[in-house]
């Protein structure tokens, strides 16, 4: 018998685009930019069907920590099928979730010792919200409801997690459907006046946010906070004091901290969470992405035992009603496993303090150019901003200079006027080095 694409002549990128709907995609880009149909991965490199490398800058969405075809992930996964490839949560467990959940509980030094388990990082998201909201009510205070976002921030396209991010094409398609939310400035470093550094943009942005608990505190269920750089958002970067000043506020005004570590957790920041950097802990900690090293979707949304102990109860309405049908799945959590034994064996961190070194040392150029602003890094995240007079067509630099990196080799894929990298933490100094000349290379031509 032979295979459906055996019988059909079309190339695979034909019958994607025929088949699939790509998320975030105006399809009929795809006319002009044709898709890339990918065979294989080998460490920090992509291979399209015809054989050409693509070197993974930005680590697939941010997932892909270690490297693609990793040896010690993959062998986990398959020792993992060998026994259960998945039960359900209800009323079973498994060895991979309890290690999984003890280890990342170890990690917050215990202050976060239960752990809620999904799929995405946007029901993550929703599990911390309704958590917030639903503690607020067991403790008598239905009315403390509503949440409160940063300007800029991304937390997810679920209905709950979509209603805290402000991102305006986001908005505009689907802001009839979102609940309310109060939008709160950003700490966004970039604001910074002639005289200012972070720490005055932060301090200012929390005396704002200070003002909106005073007189909305009875109604405000919980903030929700992307620590130390707000991603989707143009990679915008913002001081631990942030944090601190927000810590004792919500603590001031009984409101919960949501720490939204989808794409800082995990090592990014430069620590394995960003908030350590601030020295805090929030109520809720949400994780996804890198915490599989980009293998299997899984999330998971951590807190605290007061909050825990809220739900414990005879009363079946008084618990906690959430669910997925793949919650806590044991390959996704041995992958995460796996992932952990490579940070605590292969010194993962401090190795990260050199590899976030070579990236700067890589795109040092970019300090100098006169087309470029507000350069800034946050351990293994790199970026700079390309002026706006110096675009032809901003709307369509995103597209070209995606177009431009593919032919030098690279997976680049530019946020607006920002170009981002975020490598996988396997990432060599020459890579790195060649990074940093492909990307100038590139800017070169679709500046051009």
């Amino acid at each position: 018998m032979k295979l459906i694409s055996d019988l059909n002549p079309r190339s695979l990128v034909e019958r994607s685009l025929d088949a699939v709907w790509h998320p975030c995609t105006q399809m009929k880009h795809h006319e002009s930019f044709p898709l890339i149909a990918i065979s294989k991965g080998k460490g920090a490199w992509l291979y399209d069907e015809n054989g050409n490398a693509l070197l993974d800058c930005i680590s697939s969405w941010w997932t892909n920590l270690f490297g693609h075809a990793n040896p010690h992930i993959n062998e986990a996964i398959t020792k993992q099928l060998g026994k259960i490839e998945h039960v359900m949560l209800a009323g079973f467990t498994h060895p991979p979730v309890v290690e999984l959940s003890e280890k990342l509980s170890a990690l917050t030094k215990e202050n976060l010792g239960h752990v809620f388990y999904a799929s995405d990082g946007a029901s993550a998201v929703e599990i911390a919200l309704k958590m917030s909201h639903h503690y607020w009510q067991l403790q008598g205070k239905p009315q403390k409801k509503k949440f409160v976002c940063l300007e800029n921030g991304y937390h997810g396209e679920t209905l709950g997690a979509l209603a805290v991010t402000d991102v305006a094409i986001f908005r505009e398609a689907y802001g009839a459907l979102l609940q309310d939310v109060y939008t709160a400035p950003s700490p966004d470093a970039r604001k910074a006046k002639s005289g200012e550094n972070a720490d005055d943009v932060a301090r200012q942005a929390a005396k704002e946010l200070e003002q909106l608990f005073e007189k909305e505190h009875q109604q405000i269920a919980a903030i929700i906070i992307e620590p130390l750089v707000q991603c989707a958002g143009q990679m915008a970067m913002h001081s631990p004091e942030y944090l601190r000043l927000v810590r004792d506020l919500c603590d001031r005004y009984e409101i919960h901290l949501i720490a939204d570590e989808i794409a800082v957790g995990c090592g990014r920041s430069g620590s394995f969470f960003a908030c350590e950097q601030a020295q805090i802990w929030p109520d809720f900690l949400t994780l996804s992405k890198g915490i599989s090293g980009g293998y299997l979707p899984l999330s998971l949304c951590m807190t605290t035992e007061k909050i825990y102990g809220a739900f414990y109860s005879d009363q079946t309405q008084q618990g906690f009603l959430h669910s997925h049908s793949y919650t806590g799945n044991p390959l996704a959590c041995s992958a995460a496993l796996a992932c952990l034994e490579i940070f605590e064996t292969e010194q993962v961190l401090e190795k990260n303090q050199s590899r976030a070194r070579d990236l700067a040392d890589a795109f040092a150029w970019a300090k100098t150019d006169d087309r470029i602003e507000h350069w800034r890094q946050q351990g293994m995240i790199l970026a700079f901003d390309i002026k706006r007079a110096c675009l032809k067509n901003p709307s369509a630099f995103p597209r070209q200079m995606f177009s431009e990196c593919i032919n030098e080799g690279l997976l680049i894929r530019p946020i607006a006027n920002t170009i981002y990298v975020m490598p996988p933490y396997i990432l060599s100094t020459e890579e790195a080095a060649q990074m940093g000349k492909a990307v100038a290379r590139a800017l070169d031509k679709a500046l051009s």
